[in-house]
């Protein structure tokens, strides 16, 4: 093939290429002409190369500089037409859309059941005289258990009925992950294991010695504290049963306190929560029980929607407790009651699966 032919051809086949590419009024369009154009297999540029081999080998370096700026063109020529068929698509969406159509409401956000009825907790609490305080979740065993009189031989303290902490090892150059996470116990500054809190009544332990320590500056009892938080124990998880879920436990502290005190505490929090108009006090039924931590301990039960509901355990702080965090059993005594939130929270609002509140279902927690 002649030179003059090769540059002819090519001419041409650019020229058809812009026409087709310009005059495409759609992406099918625009693709039918790239398959035509530029297809790999059975494309007219594809033909075109092939008549390069036909050249002589001294028009050969001229027909090649022509290929490659003619493919260039028409390459581009493609997709200056796939930006102007993009480019239309964008400004009919724009020319379609109504603005004298109302906008589309934002879904707000809502405080979880739970913590909702946390802070009505503390808020009913604050009016009663409590100051809410928090501790940490990784605890001791002379706060968990020690200070509280469990004693080593107690059941509580079992490994099952605990979540104990390891270390796992270091591991050496090239070993395999999953070799050493066996790990040591999580040791405290008493070199007995640490654990994540069974209970909240730590924050208590924690308070009082506190006030014990500071006593001397000007801050003796009373005392008059409630906790709320998380706690753990290894339940297998079921429609009341949790391994993590949250407690508020109420701590007052102070000469001459007895469980007249604490029945009207409860009284005047359970009148306050479910927000009672009725002059008459709710009832309040105690239930002999044991707790290692008071003496003596009962159960909590209050006359609500005409049947008992039991709330949570209570009683006198031990003489032990006191005595552990620096207080003379003499001088002061103490009451002190544990509730189940979710428990309350699942009463309130009808709720029969624990698991519910924690499978993070919008649709479920929007409801609150």
């Amino acid at each position: 093939m002649a030179l003059a032919d090769f540059l002819t051809d090519l001419d041409a086949f650019e020229s058809d290429a812009a026409a087709a590419f310009g005059n495409a009024g759609d992406t099918t369009a625009l693709e039918a002409a790239r398959v035509e154009f530029l297809g790999a297999k059975a494309g007219r540029l594809k033909a075109i190369q092939k008549g390069l081999g036909g050249l002589q080998k001294a028009d050969k370096p001229a027909g090649g500089q022509k290929l490659n700026a003619v493919k260039t063109a028409v390459e581009t020529a493609f997709m200056a037409a796939q930006e102007r068929l993009a480019s239309g698509a964008k400004s009919v969406e724009r020319a379609a859309f109504d603005i004298t159509l109302p906008g589309r409401p934002l879904r707000r956000g809502r405080l979880h059941p739970i913590t909702q009825t946390i802070e009505r907790m503390k808020e009913i609490m604050g009016r009663l005289g409590f100051t809410a305080v928090e501790g940490p979740e990784i605890e001791d065993d002379w706060h968990n258990f020690v200070a509280l009189n469990i004693p080593e031989i107690h059941p509580a303290r079992d490994p099952l009925d605990n979540f104990y902490l390891s270390v796992g090892s270091h591991l050496a150059p090239g070993e395999s992950p999953g070799a050493k996470y066996e790990g040591t116990p999580a040791l405290g500054p008493d070199g007995k294991p640490l654990l994540l809190r069974s209970q909240t009544s730590t924050v208590q332990i924690r308070t009082m010695e506190e006030a014990v320590a500071s006593a001397d500056g000007g801050t003796p009892p009373p005392v008059r504290i409630v906790s709320l938080g998380r706690v753990y124990r290894p339940d297998t998880a079921d429609a009341t049963h949790y391994p993590m879920f949250h407690q508020i436990e109420g701590l007052c502290i102070a000469p001459g306190v007895t469980m007249a005190d604490l029945k009207g505490v409860l009284q005047m929090f359970w009148q306050s929560y479910f927000g009672l108009e009725s002059n008459e006090p709710i009832e309040v039924r105690f239930r002999p029980s044991f707790f290692p931590f008071t003496e003596p301990s009962v159960e909590c039960d209050i006359w609500h929607d005409g049947k008992w509901m039991e709330i949570g355990g209570a009683g006198m702080v031990d003489p032990n407790v006191l005595r552990a965090v620096g207080y003379d059993p003499e001088e002061v005594t103490g009451f002190a009651f544990g509730l189940g939130i979710e428990r309350i929270c699942m009463r309130q609002h009808g709720i029969t699966d624990i698991r519910d509140l924690y499978a993070n279902d919008v649709r479920f927690l929007a409801q609150f």
